[in-house]
C-alpha cells in the first residue's frame, strides 16, 4: 500500500463554507449564531466534492489510502471562544467521518481539535476521545499556536500541554503539529506561517525532556519539517551545544517528518539528511500548492514522483516511507489498513 499521511478536506461542499461564514460573522457582530441544523450536506454532495479531486488524483498518482482531516487553514482556532471552536470542530469532524464511511477503502480520519487561545489543551481531550472511540479516527492535528500567528501560547514542551499528551498516550495516537489560518498580516498562511511553526516546534522539542516524560509520544512535523532538513547542521550543533544527544537519537522514536515538499531537490535533501525511519509519505493534495510545474509538466504536489526518484533511497527505504512508517506511527491504522489490503 501507499499511504498518504497528510490530506485535508479542501474541496468541502459549499454549505459548510456558508455556515462558517455566518458563524464567523455572528462572532464579529455579537449576534445569534447559525443553527447547526441549518447545515445541509447530502451524501451525493460529498461524493461530488471528492470524485473529481482527491479520488481522481489517488487513482492517477497510484496512492491507496489518505489519512484525512478537515481543512487545516479552516480550523480557525482564533475565531470566537471555546464554545464556537467546539461546535465548529464537531461539525468538521463529523463530516470527515461521513467521508470515511462513504469511502472506507480510500480515507481514514484524523480530527480537528476545539482549541482556543488561552484555553488549556486538556479541554480538547473529550473531543479527541469522541473522535477515536466513536468515529474510528486514528490521530489528531494539534495546533501549537491557536492565536493565529502571534505565538503567545506556552511552548509545546511546557507542562500546560501535558494533560493532553497523557490522553494521546492513553489512546496510543500520534499528533500532526499543524497550525491553522494566520491573522497576522506579517505572514502568509501557507508560505511562511506553516513553515515557521514547523521549524519552531522542532526547536522546542529538541531542547526539552518531553520524551523522557512521554517516551511513547509520537509527533509528526509536516511540510518536510519546515527549515529543519536544510539547517540540520545548525539544529544538530545547537542541540550538542546544549548538552543534548545527537538529533537522530532525539527524534528516533518520537518525531517524524512528512514528504509535503514540492520539488525533487527538496525531497532529495530530506531523504539524505533525515533518517528514513522518520519520514512518512504525504502529498497534502489538494492543498497549498496546486497546478502544474511548468519546468516539469507535472503537478507540484505529486510527491510520489519525487520519492520514487530520490537517489538516496533503495526499495526498502521507499517501502518504509510509503507504508511501513505510517503503520508504525499510526498504530490504530493496523485494523483499517489490513481490511483495505484484504479487499
Amino acid at each position: 500500500m501507499i499511504i498518504d499521511c497528510h490530506g485535508h478536506y479542501t474541496t468541502e461542499p459549499s454549505d459548510l463554507k456558508r455556515f462558517r461564514q455566518e458563524q464567523t460573522k455572528a462572532v464579529e457582530n455579537k449576534t445569534a449564531p447559525p443553527l447547526r441544523a441549518s447545515l445541509k450536506i447530502s451524501d451525493d454532495e460529498i461524493r461530488d466534492s471528492l470524485e473529481g479531486a482527491q479520488l481522481k488524483l489517488q487513482r492517477e498518482r497510484g496512492t491507496d489510502l489518505t489519512i484525512f482531516s478537515p481543512r487545516a487553514s479552516g480550523m480557525g482556532h482564533h475565531i470566537g471562544g471555546e464554545s464556537v471552536s467546539l461546535e465548529w470542530s464537531q461539525i468538521c469532524n463529523d463530516l470527515i467521518h461521513r467521508v470515511c464511511a462513504l469511502y472506507p477503502r480510500n480515507f481514514v480520519g484524523v480530527c480537528q481539535l476545539p482549541q482556543s487561545p488561552g484555553v488549556p489543551p486538556k479541554n480538547s481531550a473529550a473531543e479527541l476521545a469522541r473522535c477515536i472511540t466513536e468515529l474510528g479516527f486514528i490521530g489528531c492535528n494539534l495546533n501549537p499556536d491557536p492565536s493565529g500567528g502571534y505565538f503567545n501560547s506556552p511552548p509545546l514542551t511546557d507542562k500546560w500541554w501535558y494533560p493532553f499528551y497523557e490522553k494521546m498516550v492513553e489512546l496510543d495516537l500520534p499528533a500532526m503539529i499543524h497550525v491553522s489560518g494566520c491573522c497576522n498580516p506579517a505572514m502568509h498562511t501557507t508560505g511562511s506561517y506553516y513553515l515557521n511553526a514547523d521549524t519552531m516546534a522542532f526547536m522546542q522539542l529538541i531542547l526539552s525532556d518531553l520524551f523522557k516524560d512521554f517516551p511513547t509520544l509520537k509527533l509528526i512535523i509536516p511540510h518536510g519539517g519546515g527549515a529543519v532538513p536544510f539547517h540540520w547542521g545548525r539544529f544538530r550543533g545547537l542541540a550538542l551545544n546544549n548538552g543534548r544527544p545527537e538529533l537522530a537519537d532525539i527524534i528516533k522514536h518520537n518525531i517524524f517528518f512528512d514528504t509535503c515538499v514540492y520539488h525533487q531537490p527538496g525531497i532529495n535533501l530530506l531523504t539524505e539528511v533525515v533518517p528514513v525511519d522518520n519520514i512518512l509519505f504525504a502529498s497534502e493534495m489538494v492543498g497549498a500548492v496546486k497546478g502544474l510545474d511548468p519546468k516539469t509538466g507535472h503537478y507540484f504536489d505529486d510527491t510520489k514522483r519525487y520519492v520514487d526518484q530520490a537517489p538516496a533511497l533503495g526499495d526498502a527505504g521507499r517501502r518504509k516511507i510509503f507504508e511501513g512508517n505510517a503503520r508504525r506511527v499510526f498504530s490504530r491504522l493496523k485494523t483499517k489498513a489490513a481490511a483495505r489490503a484484504a479487499v
